[in-house]
């Protein structure tokens, strides 16, 4: 009987440990929050190539907690704000971060 009881208090000591695994922290992200950034990296992506202003930019996109990044280079100043503004528009997107150079 003692080692029943001592068995499910130990699982249950491991199931709350493997439940603190995928808890984020400020430096890491959740197994959820890593799909989501993902969906919005590549909804970001997609916005970009659709578009007709700033189809074939050469734009970077990272995610990070449902922070945007955008980097890299772009050929005027209407190329630049259009990315930002489709970056934006982006359902999930909190806020972007514009590391976009205009060249």
């Amino acid at each position: 009987m003692k080692t029943s009881s001592f068995s499910r208090a130990f699982a249950g000591l491991l199931f709350v440990a493997a439940l603190g695994g995928c808890a984020s922290t400020h430096h890491q992200e959740s197994t959820g929050e890593y799909l989501d950034d993902s969906v919005i990296t590549t909804k970001v992506k997609a916005a970009i190539l659709n578009d007709k202003i700033a189809n074939g930019l050469d734009v970077n996109v990272e995610t990070f907690k449902g922070v945007v990044q955008l980097s890299g280079f772009v050929k005027g100043a209407s190329a630049h704000d259009k990315a930002l503004e489709l970056a934006r528009s982006v359902r999930g997107v909190q806020s972007v971060k514009d590391d976009i150079v205009v060249r």
